[in-house]
């Protein structure tokens, strides 16, 4: 199995909410960088678990995608949208570029570079810009 189909497992994991499955993917001492160089990383599985509950409450619909990937050994690199509808009904739309890290068959570092001014604006009403728009309507692989 390919790094991309182990991470799209994953992915297929977040969209169904499977919080258990999610972790299962993970080493014990997993450092994720959810938001690199905005918040401090998970630690651990204990943390991560913390961050999936807080961050899923206020999500309903997951339409997770990514555009493109290239893997290297036991690092994965992938550019794609995180695209959700809040359980208020807003649609959000947030461009990334992630990079995780394997051990094994399981991921042991990830890193996602997001920026957060531009969930924070669609949060508040603001809508996507043309550039979200543009970035989030590509096709996914």
């Amino acid at each position: 199995m390919s790094r991309m189909e182990q991470f799209q497992a994953v992915i297929d994991s977040w969209k169904r909410k499977d919080v258990e499955a999610v972790l299962a993917a993970m080493t014990d001492d997993v450092v994720w960088h959810f938001a690199a160089a905005i918040a401090p990383p998970a630690r651990g599985k204990a943390e991560a678990r913390a961050f999936i509950e807080q961050f899923g409450a206020n999500i309903g619909e997951v339409r997770w995608r990514i555009f493109h990937h290239s893997e290297d050994g036991d690092r994965l690199f992938v550019e794609g949208v995180d695209e959700y509808t809040t359980k208020d009904g807003i649609d959000i739309a947030a461009p990334y570029a992630g990079v995780i890290e394997f051990r094994g068959d399981k991921i042991s570092g990830w890193r996602d570079y997001v920026d957060r001014g531009v969930i924070d604006s669609q949060k508040a009403g603001n809508g996507w810009s043309d550039q979200v728009k543009e970035l989030a309507g590509r096709p996914a692989q």
